[in-house]
Order: C-alpha cells, then structure tokens, then sequence
C-alpha cells in the first residue's frame, strides 16, 4: 500500500489534504510539531479527526530537527512526500523572522536531504502567491519572473523553489511547488481575513479593511486546493524537452521541476467578500479602513492554464459557496 508522508498535517491545507488521502485508502503519516502560531486547540481538534482514521498516524516533531527526520524517513519508506509543513503569515515574519529561516530554510532542506536520500517518488511542496512580490503582470503566470518579493516570507517561499530546483537538477529528485492563492474555508486559519472578519462581526466588533477596501484576492477554496495537491502529487514531472538556456522558462526546467499556480482565477474585490460574509451572516460590518500594510499587495490573480493543460484539474467553487460553508462551520465549532 502506498505510505505518503504529509507534513503540517495539523495546519488547515494539511488536515484537509491528509483527509482527502485516507478517503483514498491509502496509509498516510502525518508530521506537524503543533507549535502555538495560532490556537493549538483547533490545530488538536484538527488531528483528532485524522487520528479516529484507521490509516493514519502522527508524528509530532520539527522539520528543522536535523537529526530526527531521517530517522523517520528510514522507518517509513515514503514513497510520496506532500510537504505543507511551513511558518506561515506575510505580516508575522516583519515581527519574527528567524522563525522563517527555522522552518521554511532549514526545514525544507531537510526534507530536500531525506527525500534524496531514501529515494522518494516525488515532493510536492507548498509554494505561494506572495512570490510574485513586486510583478504588477495579471493574471500571474509561472513563467513570469520573480525575483523581487515584498516580505521575509515570500522570500522563503522563492528560496524553496530555488532549492527545490537544484535538487532536481543535481540527484533526479522530482519536485512540484504549489503556488497557493488565498485559500478559506472550513476548519480555517485564524490569523486570515475570512476568519478574523466573521469572528469580529458576531462580536459587534469593527474589521479591518486595507488599502481603504481597494484589494483584489483571488480567494481559492479549500477543497479546490486539497483535490489539486493531490492530483499534482499522483503526476511526477518530466523534464521539459523544449527549456532552453538561452531563453530560460521560469516555471519548468530539463530537469523533473515542476511549479503550478492554484488558484480560482477569477479574483473577488475585498468589499464584495465583505458583502457576502454579510448575507449569510445576517449582519452588517462595521468597516474601519486603513493603509496598505507593509509586504501586502494589492491584487492577485492566478493564471491556471499549466495546472489544466497538465494535470487536468481546474479549482471552480464560487466564493458565494465557499463563504456559506465557512459560516456553516465556524457557526457549528464555535456554537454561535
């Protein structure tokens, strides 16, 4: 039976990509060191639905514990590794950047180190939208440049596709990143906008809105993502008969790299989510607008055609939809 390894299996893209495994029916090994980012509580109720699963166990440590991972890899055999295991928050990583350096530096190239040397099938890893940084470019594509990011994190993220691709080039490993686009949804992050904006407006409490309300998101529901991880992880990528160094595609290589945007491709003004998160609340916001914070940007908007042409899949939840079943949750596992 295939064995898949699934890091930040307690984080929100991890739990719901862990799940969507099981369903599956294959055995799937969870890793999450469970810090206190945000609530650790909603990070446990999160694995005590993955842990009633008959096929699945967990694995609490770090990715930046150089001495315990490939232990664990030279137990279990993984035959794919889905690593979703990162610090994540653009605006954190002003406050606390070594934090990134631990886990999205050192701890990526650990799993780059065990992956290569217990000869797994293929990382798939997470990547994101904040790469883009300073490309104004719409919709943003894979093969638009992106050497200038806007915060600590972004750049870490970069850095992981930079690694990524040397080991591919050097040993064979085949690496796919996934450049995330503002994912919501059920069993959610607390630290993003969907969540602080409901949790505010049940509270008769004022939202933040930046940039005075002039933001673009391409919102991406979870499910959407979940289901496009896993179909990318079941593709190992080839190299690209047609890269040239004269002319060298950003987002493919002759070596089997791989980078997909995920995204829903159709970008949601900020004020209109606000609108819709107040239909099915039932309430009004009160709006207290505000500047640009520092490392955010204005608009995204993701550019899907490789993941389509390649892969086949295609996020299409309408973000009416999304927002309902968010509401539906967070109403039930916070009885409100």
């Amino acid at each position: 039976m295939a064995r898949f390894l699934v890091t930040g299996a307690a984080g929100f893209i991890g739990f719901h990509v862990a799940l969507r495994l099981l369903d599956r029916g294959v055995q799937v090994v969870g890793l999450d060191n469970v810090n206190d980012y945000y609530d650790v509580g909603l990070k446990r109720d999160r694995l005590r639905q993955l842990n009633e699963r008959e096929r699945f166990s967990l694995v609490e440590l770090d990715v930046a514990d150089r001495q315990a991972l490939p232990d664990l890899f030279q137990q279990q055999r993984f035959e794919t590794v889905i690593h979703l295991a990162a610090q994540a928050g653009v605006r954190y990583s002003l406050e606390n950047p070594h934090v990134y350096v631990d886990s999205n530096l050192v701890g990526f190239v650990n799993i780059l180190e065990a992956c290569r040397h217990h000869r797994v099938r293929h990382l798939t890893y997470a990547s994101s939208s904040s790469v883009y940084g300073a490309n104004t470019t719409m919709p943003f594509s894979i093969h638009h440049n992106v050497d200038h990011p806007l915060s600590l994190y972004a750049a870490t993220k970069k850095a992981n596709e930079l690694l990524a691709h040397t080991y591919s080039h050097l040993y064979g490993l085949p690496t796919t990143g996934l450049r995330f686009f503002t994912v919501y949804g059920p069993w959610g992050r607390p630290d993003m906008a969907l969540f602080k904006f409901t949790r505010a407006i049940l509270q008769d409490e004022p939202i933040d809105v930046y940039n005075h309300g002039q933001m673009q998101r391409d919102f991406t529901y979870i499910d959407d993502i979940a289901q496009g991880v896993i179909h990318v992880a079941d593709r190992v990528p080839a190299g690209n008969p047609g890269w040239s160094g004269a002319c060298p595609d950003p987002g493919t290589s002759q070596s089997p790299y791989r980078i997909y945007n995920i995204g829903n491709h159709q970008p949601v003004e900020l004020m209109d989510l606000i609108a819709a998160l107040e239909d099915c609340l039932g309430r009004k916001a009160e709006k207290r607008f505000l500047p640009m914070q520092p490392g955010d940007v204005p608009a995204t908007f993701a550019d899907v055609d490789d993941l389509v042409q390649d892969v086949g899949f295609r996020p299409a939840t309408p973000i009416e939809d999304g927002v309902r079943e968010f509401v539906n949750w967070y109403r039930a596992y916070y009885r409100v």
